[in-house]
């Protein structure tokens, strides 16, 4: 998940930089919202692995 939030920041990057702004407004935001479920999913499993032990 994070693979691919950090994939789709560097497409905004990339767009930014050639003056695609519409392009580059929507990579950006995928990649904010990946990030997010991701540090979701990350804090759920290590709360589960805390709870195990």
């Amino acid at each position: 998940m994070l693979y691919y939030a950090v994939v789709f920041f560097v497409i905004a990057l990339i767009a930014a930089f050639f003056g695609f702004g519409g392009i580059a407004a929507g990579a950006a935001s995928i990649a904010k919202i990946l990030f997010f479920i991701f540090l979701v999913i990350f804090v759920v499993t290590l709360v589960m692995g805390l709870m195990r032990r």
